[in-house]
């Protein structure tokens, strides 16, 4: 707000100085609202805090109640140049006997030799369709188109007959095929190879020669190949095959070489033929284990977090944050009464000090031990111990079960975090609008303090001036 600079002037008195204390006099229930609004603002953050680390805790805890986590498996290969093996959900724990005799392929041909990929082809249309092939019985093959699939029709014409340019146009027919050009000190060739392996996957290609001849050796129908009827310009340097092994002793074919669908929970890649191979399936205790060491690190996170921001510092005479808040010391002590809890489901493990995890006097579980490692040999009871249901009795169900309950109750719309979340907040917007109302009746104050002062200092002005007056009178009545 600009000031009067002369103010005073007229009544010697330091007015600014009598108007800026006074204002600062006013202004002092704002600095202690804002004040306390920077405290409410670093316990609403301090909750932000709290919020994220209890989320974290909830998914550690969802991932023990989670039946996947339990039920995963890990697989060793006794030849893994041979076979690839992964396990998922519903892997049986064992052994699998597995003999590769071939291995799935894609159906390839190949061009006699032009002079380069720039050299002219011929004109006309080019049918490529899918299917398998197959004995007449006779000597001859036959050719079953693939159900599902419609023959594709690619019409080559002037300015598009190179052999460059028939290969660019088959690409983006989206045929079923890739075509390539090889080049070599022979000259180049085009490649056509069926972008899938297997058997159905195999095709023919069938000309319509500009030329009139679609069954010779010149113009397009040197790209011809179908021997069903008798035409076979291009040659076949690959048959399209199926995988062919024996999966304890039963025989498989499979278009590919992924046996994802084979065997429950396997996902088998074949990487070369082999004789027998072992591949055994066990329990995954390693992630299991994680699952568990995650679950206690996010645990001792919101511990110490609490823990941290309700103390008060009798040496420094400092409260943090929360000192003295509700909600967060029952947040914790709901924690603290879970881990200290007990449950029946867990056959022999009631407790966690049962599996190496007992709170430490801080509160703390420790993260991996002994007692932990030889509980892990007990998946039953291990598996029941933190996400068994008591249906009876919430009290009485697996620690992990309770935890996630507890913190998804908390982060609800009306839990205690979301609740006190919500209270800071209207805390922080009232103190707001009171500083503004503060505010406003501040600048009026001083707006009215300097009128008063302004009609002050004008009255002593011209009191002063009277003065002066008087006094010159009286003096030249003395002479």
């Amino acid at each position: 707000m600009a000031t009067i600079s002369s103010l005073g002037l007229g009544s010697g008195l330091d007015v600014e100085s009598i108007i800026t204390k006074l204002v600062a006099l006013d202004q002092q229930p704002i600095a202690d609202i804002n004040n306390k609004t920077t405290g409410l603002k670093t316990q609403l953050s301090t909750y932000g805090q709290i919020q994220s680390a209890l989320s974290t805790l909830r998914d550690a805890s969802s991932k023990l109640t989670n039946p996947d986590t339990w039920a995963g498996a890990k697989t060793s290969v006794s030849d893994s140049t041979a076979v690839s093996v992964t396990a998922s959900s519903g892997a049986a724990i064992g052994n699998v006997r597995l003999e590769v005799f071939a291995l799935a392929q894609s159906q390839s041909l190949a061009s006699g030799n032009f002079a380069s990929s720039t050299a002219t082809v011929g004109q006309g249309t080019l049918t490529i369709e899918l299917g398998s092939w197959g004995s007449d019985g006779n000597g001859g093959s036959t050719f079953t188109s693939k159900a599902g699939k419609t023959p594709v029709t690619i019409t080559i014409g002037p300015g598009q007959d190179q052999l460059g340019q028939v290969r660019d146009q088959i690409n983006a027919a989206n045929a079923g095929v890739t075509a390539a050009i090889v080049t070599d000190a022979s000259g180049s060739r085009l490649t056509l190879t069926s972008r899938n392996t297997g058997e159905s996957n195999a095709f023919r290609v069938t000309v319509n020669d500009s030329d009139g001849n679609a069954g010779d050796a010149a113009g397009l129908s040197q790209l011809a190949y179908d021997p069903s009827n008798n035409v076979s310009q291009m040659s076949q340097t690959l048959p399209a095959v199926n995988a062919r092994a024996k999966l304890n002793g039963l025989d498989i074919s499979s278009e590919s070489n992924s046996l994802n669908s084979a065997i429950d929970g396997l996902n088998i890649l074949l990487l070369k033929v082999t004789p027998p191979v072992t591949i055994s399936i066990s329990q995954d205790a390693d992630a299991i284990k994680k699952a568990v060491s995650d679950f206690t690190t996010a645990y001792n996170a919101v511990n110490q977090l609490l823990r941290a921001q309700t103390k008060y510092d009798s040496a420094s005479k400092t409260a943090a944050p929360l000192q003295g808040d509700s909600a967060a010391i029952g947040l914790n002590n709901r924690l603290r009464g879970i881990a200290g809890g007990v449950t029946s489901l867990g056959g022999s493990l009631s407790r966690l000090s049962d599996i190496g995890l007992a709170p430490g006097s801080d509160g703390n579980l420790p993260t991996t031990g002994t007692k932990l490692d030889k509980a892990l040999t007990n998946l039953t009871d291990l598996k029941s111990f933190f996400m068994g249901v008591d249906s009876t009795d919430d009290s009485n169900s697996g620690f992990a079960t309770r935890m996630r309950a507890m913190v998804d109750q908390a982060l609800s719309v009306d839990g205690s975090v979301s609740t006190r979340q919500k209270g800071i907040q209207a805390q922080i917007d009232s103190n707001g609008k009171r500083v503004d109302q503060l505010t406003d009746r501040s600048a009026s104050n001083e707006k009215r303090l300097r009128a008063q002062y302004s009609a002050l200092d004008t009255k002593m002005s011209q009191l002063n001036s009277l003065s002066n007056y008087m006094t010159q009178q009286i003096a030249q009545f003395n002479k």
